[in-house]
C-alpha cells in the first residue's frame, strides 16, 4: 500500500516523549505516567490542511442531520480495530468507494479504538495494542493517534465511540462523528463530555431497546456543564462546556427486540419531537437489530432506506459493521487477516455491493 505516512506501529516512528517509570501507590495500585494530550498532539500533529478537511467533514455531517443536505450518512467499518495494517487497507478501499458515491451518500469510517465490555475482555487498541492482557496505554495512545492521522490522510471522515472521556482529549481533533454507546448513554459523565465535543454525536438507545435514556442524554448534552477534568497539559481543571446541539438518536435494538421497522422509528421520532430535541435518526444495522448476524445487515439497510424513500426524511443515516472478511474469530496467536476479533462484520465484497445498491 502506498500510504502517506510511516505506518509502523511502534514508537520507533516519530517517537513520542517517554514518561517516567511506573510509580508505586500506597493502596497497591500502580500508576504509570502517560504523555499529556498536548505532548501527544505536538509529537503526532495534524497538519493544517487535514484540520480544515476534518472541519469540513463535520460541517457536512451537520448539514445532513439538519436537513440541509439530502445525502445519506453512512458510518461503516470494523466493529473494532486490532490490526492497523488491515484497517488502513480497508480504509483505502472505503475511500475509493466513498468518492464514487459521494453524490448520494457521505461515508464515514468507523475507527473504534475502545471496546466497552459487559464484564471483562480485550478493551481495544487504545488500552492493549498487543492484546496480551497486560495493557499498555502509552503505546496504545501513540498507535491510535498515528492510525487516525493515516486514515485522515486518505480523505475519510472518521468515527469513534467515546468510552473514556480522558481519551478524547488525545484524539478528538481527528474525529468527525462520535457515538455514545448503549451502556454509557445514561452516564452523566458522558452527557457532560458530549456537551463539549466539537463534532456531531449519536446517542444509542439503551441496552433494553428503550429510547428514553437517549432522549434525556440529548437534552442534557445540549446544555453547558461544569465538570471535573484535565487541561491539555495534565493539570486538574474545572472544564466548562457550552453545549452541543448537534446530537441525534441511533437505534440499535435491545435485548430480544429490533427497532428499525417503521412503527419503531415513528415512535422514536415522536419521543424526540415531544422532548424538543432533534428528530434525526440513524439506524444501526448490526448489534441487536441484526441479532449479531452480519448477513442480516444488508436486508435491514434496504428496508430502512425504503422507508426513507417512502417519505420519512427523519432517517438520516445507517451504521454498518464491516471489515475485509465476513464474520469474526476468537483472539489468539494466529489470526486470520482482516477478520474481526469482536463482533462479526460484513465482508468487503458484500459491503461494496450493498453501498452501491443503496
Amino acid at each position: 500500500m502506498n500510504m502517506p505516512l510511516d505506518v509502523r506501529t511502534t514508537q520507533e516512528a516519530n517517537p513520542v516523549e517517554t514518561p517516567a517509570d511506573p510509580q508505586p501507590d500506597p493502596s497497591g495500585k500502580i500508576a504509570t505516567p502517560l504523555p499529556t494530550p498536548a505532548t501527544l498532539r505536538r509529537d503526532i500533529p495534524v497538519p493544517d490542511y487535514l484540520a480544515s478537511q476534518i472541519d469540513q467533514h463535520r460541517q457536512e455531517i451537520r448539514a445532513i442531520l439538519n436537513g440541509d443536505d439530502d445525502r445519506l450518512l453512512m458510518v461503516v467499518g470494523p466493529c473494532s480495530i486490532h490490526d492497523e495494517v488491515a484497517a488502513l487497507e480497508y480504509g483505502e478501499k472505503l475511500a475509493a468507494l466513498a468518492d464514487e458515491v459521494s453524490d448520494r451518500m457521505l461515508i464515514v469510517m468507523r475507527a473504534y479504538l475502545e471496546k466497552p465490555r459487559t464484564t471483562v475482555g480485550w478493551k481495544g487498541l487504545l488500552y492493549d495494542p498487543e492484546r496480551t492482557g497486560e495493557g499498555n496505554l502509552g503505546e496504545g495512545l501513540v498507535r491510535s493517534r498515528r492510525l487516525l492521522v493515516n486514515l485522515a490522510h486518505l480523505g475519510l471522515p472518521l468515527a469513534t465511540e467515546a468510552l473514556s472521556p480522558l481519551a478524547m482529549d488525545y484524539l478528538d481533533d481527528l474525529v468527525s462523528w462520535t457515538a455514545i454507546g448503549a451502556r454509557t448513554t445514561e452516564s452523566q459523565i458522558h452527557r457532560e463530555l458530549v456537551s463539549g465535543l466539537p463534532m456531531p454525536t449519536g446517542f444509542k438507545n439503551g441496552t433494553d431497546g428503550s429510547v428514553g435514556v437517549a432522549v434525556n442524554a440529548m437534552k442534557s448534552a445540549a446544555h453547558g456543564h461544569h465538570r471535573l477534568g484535565f487541561d491539555a497539559h495534565g493539570q486538574p481543571s474545572m472544564i466548562t462546556t457550552r453545549g452541543n446541539r448537534d446530537t441525534h438518536l441511533v437505534l440499535r435494538g435491545g435485548r430480544g427486540i429490533t427497532n428499525y421497522d417503521a412503527d419503531s422509528i415513528n415512535a422514536a421520532m415522536e419521543a424526540l419531537t415531544a422532548a424538543g430535541v432533534s428528530a434525526a435518526v440513524m439506524v444501526d444495522c448490526s448489534h441487536d437489530n441484526a441479532c449479531k448476524q452480519p448477513e442480516r445487515q444488508p436486508g435491514i439497510a434496504r428496508e430502512v432506506v425504503a422507508q426513507r424513500q417512502a417519505g420519512n426524511l427523519a432517517i438520516k443515516g445507517l451504521m454498518i459493521e464491516s471489515f475485509l472478511r465476513q464474520g469474526r474469530q476468537d483472539d489468539g496467536d494466529e489470526l486470520a487477516y482482516g477478520l474481526s476479533i469482536t463482533d462479526p462484520c460484513l465482508g468487503w465484497e458484500e459491503t461494496e455491493a450493498l453501498l452501491r445498491s443503496l
